[in-house]
């Protein structure tokens, strides 16, 4: 028991030392106090995981097709701007692609790319309706592993990047993954609208292949500041490698099941992307996609029950 409380009183310790070089500026920006929130956040996402199957099992889906145009739409919106905010800023800063320390002074341009990133980490935490849509429509093969693994370790630790590197070297897989995240909420939110514009859609296989390059893109962008020994964390580095790594790993396995490996007639592979993965870490998911398959019959369906409306 003494080991335990030692351990304790070591990590509350180490925590209050690593507030002394965390970013002052964005001490009092929404959830950045403190970790908390963010983690009662990722909490109540893991639980609803749980209860939200047991809800709606003996209930029928809900269709929700006008709140996914809407929401999906406004992500692209969201993500445009952030990827937007973070190109300008850094120009206007004249950033270096190979190595950039972060500046934590309140220069404009830096308070700016501070800013973005913050959006970038509160779009992260928008993205967990990816997954409750999914359990609302009872697309439960949605919700794979590499789906949740996704939205949840990627709100989580952007909270980390945000108080402590809110610039520098973090802008770079910031606005890679946020201009993904364009391309795949407005590949969704096209598919939302039906089975007129579904057909149109071609493309998705290339979304979950830009997403592999982006985090191949992460890795050799990250050795390089390795190489060049960049005045950026290190340990963050390493990290970073590792966690795109199993991206890497996520990804080309769910890649091979669905376009490579032979399935048999008339079984689909769902895409266990994260709505958004391409979302992928450095931005990530097409992971765990909320996918709207096209339909090759657009007439009548039959249905056992009336599914539930907006």
């Amino acid at each position: 028991m003494e080991i335990v409380t030692h351990l304790i009183n070591d990590t509350i310790e180490f925590y209050k030392w690593t507030l002394t070089i965390a970013d002052k500026r964005v001490e009092k920006w929404p959830l950045m106090d403190n970790p908390l929130p963010t983690l009662a956040i990722s909490t109540s996402y893991l639980l609803f995981l749980w209860l939200g199957p047991k809800y709606m099992k003996n209930r029928e889906p809900f269709q929700l097709r006008k709140t996914l145009i809407v929401y999906n739409f406004s992500m692209v919106f969201l993500n445009f701007f952030i990827f937007k905010e973070l190109f300008m800023a850094a120009r206007s800063a004249q950033y270096s692609y190979i190595c950039q320390p972060v500046d934590y002074s309140d220069d404009p341009n830096e308070v700016r790319v501070a800013g973005a990133l913050w959006w970038y980490f509160i779009s992260k935490g928008i993205e967990y309706l990816d997954t409750v849509f999914f359990i609302l429509r009872k697309k439960f093969n949605q919700v794979t592993f590499l789906h949740v693994y996704h939205h949840c370790s990627m709100f989580t630790l952007w909270w980390i990047g945000i108080k402590w590197v809110a610039g520098g070297q973090s802008f770079f897989g910031a606005h890679m993954n946020a201009l993904i995240h364009v391309l795949m909420y407005l590949y969704y939110g096209l598919a939302s609208c039906g089975p007129k514009i579904q057909k149109y859609l071609w493309w998705k296989k290339y979304l979950t292949i830009i997403q592999m390059v982006q985090f191949h893109v992460t890795i050799g962008h990250t050795a390089l500041s390795l190489y060049v020994n960049c005045d950026f964390p290190h340990w963050m580095h390493y990290s970073l490698i590792c966690y795109a790594i199993t991206f890497i790993v996520l990804f080309g396995n769910f890649y091979y099941q669905t376009y490579r490996r032979q399935q048999p007639a008339g079984k689909a592979v769902s895409n266990g992307s994260l709505n958004g993965l391409s979302r992928a870490a450095n931005g990530a998911p097409l992971v765990g996609s909320k996918e709207e398959k096209p339909q090759e019959n657009s007439g009548r369906r039959k249905r056992k029950g009336r599914a539930k409306r907006d």
